[in-house]
């Protein structure tokens, strides 16, 4: 196969984690995303977890990298955006994310000039999310 003429896709986004369990929660419990995969690496003193709705093969997933010795919480820093995730009924779903502790810091509703209903959310280290009424995404 000519790797110029490959589809390409992305395969994951990787973000640092403090605690990796509080993360690993908030991703599978409160978002509903499968633990795909985890391994400690001992002698590098760190961890990765991967998370997603699918397969790595043919779905984008998150890495969490959990650096054992991190003594202080990381800086998210101004280039970071988001994460988006679609749902299904978006009021319903952040009302059951508030009722589990999540954080929503944007409530549900449209967004302005536009026919998307969204929400965001944050995980444990202040990564904002993104949730997307799929009702409401154009095709």
């Amino acid at each position: 196969m000519n790797p110029a003429n490959a589809p390409h896709r992305v395969m994951h986004t990787m973000i640092r984690v403090r605690d990796l369990d509080a993360s690993l929660d908030f991703y599978t419990r409160l978002l509903g995303m499968k633990l795909l995969r985890r391994k400690d690496y001992p002698e590098g003193r760190f961890s990765l977890a991967f998370v997603g709705y699918g397969a790595e093969i043919d779905h984008a997933v998150i890495e969490l990298t959990h650096n054992w010795d991190q003594p202080t919480a990381y800086d998210i820093g101004n280039g970071y955006g988001h994460i988006a995730i679609a749902v299904h009924d978006i009021y319903t779903v952040c009302d059951e994310l508030k009722a589990q502790g999540a954080k929503v810091i944007r409530e549900a509703g449209p967004m302005k000039n536009d026919t998307l209903h969204l929400a965001f959310v944050q995980d444990p280290d202040g990564y904002k999310i993104e949730l997307i009424d799929a009702k409401t995404v154009a095709a």
